[in-house]
């Protein structure tokens, strides 16, 4: 799985990248074909705060992005890889119960 922490018009700290490669690293347990996961780390609207952005990349060109802007960019790092840990399971879900859907039933 490739792995990228840039920073846009900042310099991201190594321990915020560790961090935010520490958290992403478990999303492949929620949708297993990720080979691709990206963080961007930026200033915030107004030059106040902090603006986090994810973006992974599966199989068959399925692209998740996930934005979330706030004071404390580890805050905002946890807070973006839960939302992202609920697209990836209810992407999952669905393709799992489309799988199993019912073509024809027989009364």
């Amino acid at each position: 799985m490739i792995f990228t922490v840039s920073g846009r018009h900042v310099d991201v700290p190594e321990a915020v990248r560790k961090h935010a490669e520490e958290k992403t690293s478990r999303l492949p347990k929620f949708y297993d074909s990720i080979n691709q996961i990206e963080v961007i780390i930026g200033s915030g609207q107004g030059g106040s705060g902090v603006s986090v952005e994810i973006i992974a990349r599966a199989e068959h060109g399925k692209v998740f992005v996930v934005r979330q802007t706030g004071t404390d960019v580890y805050l905002c790092i946890d807070s973006i890889v839960r939302k992202l840990e609920q697209q990836l399971t209810k992407r999952k879900g669905k393709e799992r119960d489309g799988k199993h859907a019912r073509g024809g039933e027989l009364t």
